[in-house]
């Protein structure tokens, strides 16, 4: 198929997307639990917006050519890497969906794709979309499955060329060993994080701590790159505290398809019983329980937006990706100090700076090891802006042009010239 030919059909696909819009985002809510306006009016949008980015670099891509030290005639050739295997996670699965499939397709890959068993329905619904905008059939391919079986066994197929996984750490480097014994098949991973938020001694405070909390507790709190480390500077750390308190206690908790509703119930049993495990330590290792720490109701799988203060950078708290709705608060007095301890972390995904002095701003964006830094902002995912992590946060980058490359191989293809006029 012609990269023209691919990028009309993607382009379909997304007029699709727009058109069953609220449909889409209804199944989103039944599977994840968030909230379905937060569904409907930006994550199905963003899908709809990454597919027709993608559309646009399907006929785009392009080798090059090359100067050789010779009578040569030297280019690359840039192809489609091959069978690409994607393993998807449960906190936004039509996001990452859009993710892993828009590159994949723009580079003329065929997809096996793996949905989290928590969340199966929007990519199944939106694929036979997808094969409606056109697709042939065998291109996308989506297996339904428990990740020790499904996931084991596409991670470890010897005739999947590439392998992208978005989830834990943990079954990163499960799913990174497997592609090793099997065919060494390339691996991007895009895996967990306790992304600092740094409010500096000028914050606007009101402004700061409405940002702190939406970096943490949006999506539940179910984020990868989550602010989980509010470090606040010890000038403006009391005010912060009862700003923060205040909004966590106003935000508005229950039945996602309601209007108004900020927070919906988290995935499932498991992560309700880890998030409130990680509350009892906190409790128990010395942090202050400013609000919520428990349940809300009887029914459901509810937490109270929870915050602590007095938060010590050795507490599990401070260390782990909780992965819920929980704020932890710590202070700070200098710039060289935040950035050792933002620094001090097995996670480097991304890290969020809040200041109006552009020389702080300078020295951190450069000082932090991690794959985003937003300043006076949060959560912008533009279908543009590449996304990935440092250290045990991942390898390689999603969205943008850079994601590209990860389904793609570069030939070189080298041709004696016979009495060239130049070279």
């Amino acid at each position: 198929m012609t990269a023209y030919e691919r990028s009309k059909i993607i382009l379909r696909f997304a007029d699709l997307l727009e058109r069953h819009n609220d449909e889409i985002a209804a199944l989103e809510t039944w599977d994840n639990g968030k909230p379905f306006e937060q569904s409907a009016q930006t994550e199905v949008p963003m899908t709809t917006r990454l597919f027709r980015y993608y559309a646009g670099w399907a006929d785009k891509i392009q080798g090059l050519t090359a100067p050789a030290d010779g009578p040569y005639h030297v280019q690359t050739l840039h192809e489609p890497i091959g069978v690409a295997g994607q393993i998807i996670p449960w906190n936004f699965p039509l996001l990452m969906f859009a993710w892993k499939v828009g590159p994949a397709l723009a580079c003329g890959n065929t997809i096996v794709l793996k949905t989290a068993e928590q969340t199966p329905l929007s990519a199944l619904y939106v694929s036979k979309l997808l094969h409606e905008a056109g697709l042939p059939p065998g291109v996308l391919n989506i297996v339904s499955g428990y990740g020790p079986t499904a996931g084991a066994a596409l991670a470890s197929h010897m005739e999947v060329d590439k392998l992208a996984f978005t989830g834990s750490t943990t079954t990163g480097k499960i799913v990174l060993q497997l592609a090793a014994k099997s065919n060494l098949k390339p691996v991007t991973l895009e895996l967990g994080g306790k992304s600092p938020f740094i409010v500096c001694e000028d914050a606007d405070v009101d402004k700061a701590a409405e940002l702190a909390h939406y970096a943490l507790f949006f999506n539940q709190g179910q984020c990868c790159c989550a602010g989980s480390r509010t470090f606040v500077h010890e000038s403006v750390y009391d005010q912060f505290v009862e700003k923060a308190n205040a909004l966590a206690m106003k935000r508005v908790v229950g039945d996602p398809f309601k209007g108004g509703i900020q927070q919906g119930p988290q995935i499932d049993s498991e992560q309700f019983e880890k998030i409130l495990k990680y509350i009892r330590s906190g409790v128990d290792g010395g942090a202050k329980l400013e609000t919520g720490g428990e349940r809300l109701g009887s029914k459901g799988y509810y937490i109270k937006p929870t915050v602590f203060t007095d938060v010590k950078d050795d507490m599990l708290i401070a260390k782990d990706e909780i992965f819920g709705p929980v704020q932890s608060i710590l202070k700070y007095k200098d710039l060289d100090e935040v950035i050792q301890r933002s620094n001090a972390s097995q996670y480097g995904l991304a890290a969020g700076v809040f200041t109006h002095n552009l020389d702080t701003a300078n020295t951190l964006m450069r000082a932090l090891r991690v794959g985003t830094v937003w300043i006076n902002c949060f959560d912008v995912f533009d279908a543009a802006i590449p996304f990935g992590g440092y250290k045990q946060s991942g390898q390689g980058r999603e969205k943008s042009f850079y994601s590209l490359s990860n389904y793609l191989q570069v030939k070189a293809v080298v041709t004696a010239l016979k009495n060239p006029a130049w070279l």
